[in-house]
């Protein structure tokens, strides 16, 4: 990782930009140097730098000044101040003015390379982004929100409308129906869609963590705090935070989101003054938040403060038209990063699909078909290649009448099967009765009894 990383060294100690370029050069950082912040200006303004590590007092142009002139001009550039004369005060005053992390000196090298290894990686982050932004945006897809059903038209207008705002959003609807994908779209379609989008499912946080993984921490704020961490809320300063599962956010931890959400600014843990914020909220969840209210689980107050604006997410059952599209694209973009061709799906399979009541919604669909496509190499997909929950109630009495006899539903069941196993052998009779398992004379003989 650390390769094809650069760096620029701005320290007027002599003694501390050789110690700093040996420890980065033997982690093989590409590295160079300033002795102070005008210099610096000088080298960033011809030349490309992934992290700067900056001190805070030098003469010249101090740290502070160094900062306050140079990101304006490359908002990008991740800068990670020092001092040795360190203060909560001048931890702020550099977080306040654009710098990514602060480190005390003295420090141990292992703490310097931390440091950078999470300045890198919410560097790669940023730049996947950016890179799936302009992928999305050159493709003219609306960030992969498949379906010209109603329902999906309907959610999407409201997209288009509430991006516009900056009021928070709530975003409701069952497991896998695609909330961060609309929480997603609202972000890239706002004026802060150059600024970062921050997920975070609440779900996945610790209890004793949450407060410190959102607003962050201090050094030394408790057990474990070996370095300062800006938190989620400071992440997406400028741009979108999504709180997915918001339902499941600790009780007691509640009222401290709220005051954020009201007062737009946030408290580190072990922070004496709190920090301001310019952050959007999207929420989601597949909960019913009143029904926690009433249970007790959720804060009335905050609800009303996170559903400024509600959006429901339809569920695939009530948007089975979209099934077809939604498949063909699971089906190219899987095949595609397979590096296969890309197969089709026969009438039968579709038929099954659409019978299907998707309890899992989308995420399900996409799950089957890569399921699908493990076992099935050909280019054709029928109802039998599909997993046994898909295909048992689509090829059954699903789409037949309740008094049908056994006879009967065998009958049905059998034509299906053969209908599906010459589409997929081009008609060559020989090869669907190998496929069904039968001989090539009891084949023709039920070709010719069910007339196909």
């Amino acid at each position: 990782m650390s390769k094809n990383c650069s760096i620029l060294i701005v320290d007027d100690e002599s003694a501390m930009r050789h110690l700093l370029q040996t420890i980065l050069e033997e982690e093989e950082y590409q590295v160079d140097a300033a002795e102070n912040g005008k210099q610096a200006l000088e080298k960033v303004e011809h030349n490309h730098y992934d992290l700067v590590l900056c001190d805070v007092r030098m003469p010249e142009l101090d740290g502070i000044g160094f900062l306050s002139r140079i990101l304006p001009k490359f908002p990008s550039l991740t800068v990670i101040m020092m001092s040795a004369y360190g203060s909560l005060e001048t931890a702020l005053n550099c977080m306040k003015n654009g710098a990514y992390d602060y480190i005390s000196k003295p420090f141990r090298p292992d703490e310097i390379i931390l440091t950078l290894k999470k300045a890198q990686e919410r560097l790669r982050l940023q730049r996947e982004n950016e890179t799936l932004r302009r992928e999305l945006r050159s493709s003219g897809e609306q960030q992969q929100i498949i379906g010209d059903s109603t329902a999906i038209k309907q959610v999407l207008h409201q997209v288009e409308t509430l991006a516009t705002v900056a009021s928070p959003v709530l975003i409701q609807g069952e497991t896998g129906t695609g909330k961060e994908l609309i929480a997603r779209a609202l972000h890239e379609h706002s004026p802060r869609a150059k600024a970062p989008f921050v997920a975070v499912n609440c779900s996945a946080l610790s209890p004793q963590l949450v407060e410190s993984e959102l607003f962050g921490h201090r050094k030394g704020a408790f057990t474990g705090a070996t370095q300062n961490h800006p938190g989620l809320f400071y992440a997406a300063n400028g741009g979108t935070l999504f709180l997915d599962e918001i339902g499941e956010l600790p009780l007691e931890f509640q009222p401290k989101l709220l005051r954020a959400l009201q007062e737009r600014e946030i408290l580190a843990v072990g922070e004496t003054k709190p920090r301001k914020i310019d952050v959007r909220i999207i929420a989601a969840t597949a909960k019913n938040l009143k029904e926690s209210i009433e249970q007790g689980n959720f804060r009335e107050d905050l609800y009303y403060r996170l559903a400024v604006v509600e959006l429901t997410v339809p569920t695939l059952r009530s948007r089975k038209e979209d099934i077809p599209s939604l498949c063909a694209y699971f089906l190219q973009k899987i095949a595609t990063r397979e590096g296969r061709p890309i197969p089709r799906l026969t009438s039968d399979a579709n038929e099954a699909l659409q019978n299907y009541s998707w309890p899992g919604n989308v995420r399900e669909l996409q799950n089957v078909i890569e399921k699908t496509l493990i076992f099935c190499r050909g280019l054709l997909i029928t109802a039998t290649d599909l997993p046994q929950e898909i295909k048992l109630p689509a090829s059954t009495l699903s789409s037949v009448d309740d008094d049908i006899s056994l006879k009967k539903a065998t009958e049905v069941l059998e034509q299906r099967y053969i209908k599906a196993a010459l589409e997929r052998t081009n008609g060559k009779r020989a090869q669907a009765a190998e496929m069904l398992e039968i001989s090539l004379r009891s084949l023709q003989y039920k070709i010719k009894d069910y007339d196909l």
